[in-house]
């Protein structure tokens, strides 16, 4: 297998894992919206609101955060991570783009460790209502930090290739 050949595997891959962030924060959404239709049908028509709906509500609402916030840093729409950089000449450009990827890279490894022992710490507690384990709470948390790690090393590489080569094509995402 050649170059160009693990280049487009490795891009179809990123591809991939980002739309499987979005399906998945779809799926969260779809899931909130319903699981709240439950609880006003329960709380105004049955009478007898359930509450384990709050509960599953705050896992969903993390689980849509984290997972599009990661997705938002890779495809550069999130909190205007670019607005100094579109401001500088091109070369201060690679540069501050450059290192805002690497704080970015830096700050999703830092939340995926700080996160794993959260998790480690609320295993053996249970979600009330729930009763699965508190530590699910941080597993978007986890995967979300992973993904900001990875697609800021990606761009980091993206852009050191396209600073050394600029006779190709820079894909971005797709």
């Amino acid at each position: 297998m050649n170059n160009k050949n693990i280049l487009q595997v490795y891009d179809t891959a990123i591809v991939y894992v980002k739309r499987l962030a979005n399906i998945i924060s779809g799926v969260a959404m779809v899931t909130l919206i319903f699981s709240f239709a439950w609880l006003v049908f329960g709380r105004y028509i049955l009478n007898d609101t359930p509450t384990w709906v709050e509960q599953l509500s705050l896992l969903l609402v993390i689980t849509i955060s984290f997972l599009t916030a990661a997705v938002g840093i890779h495809e550069r729409t999130h909190l205007s991570v670019d607005i100094f950089t579109h401001m500088l000449p091109p070369s201060g450009q690679v540069f501050i783009g450059i290192l805002a990827d690497i704080v970015m890279a830096t700050f999703g490894f830092l939340m995926a460790v700080n996160a794993i022992d959260l998790a480690e710490f609320a295993w053996s507690k249970k979600i009330p209502l729930l009763g699965i384990s508190d530590a699910t709470r941080y597993f978007p948390v986890i995967i979300s930090g992973s993904l900001i790690f990875v697609f800021s090393v990606d761009r980091i590489i993206r852009s050191l290739y396209s600073a050394t080569h600029p006779q190709t094509i820079n894909q971005e995402s797709k």
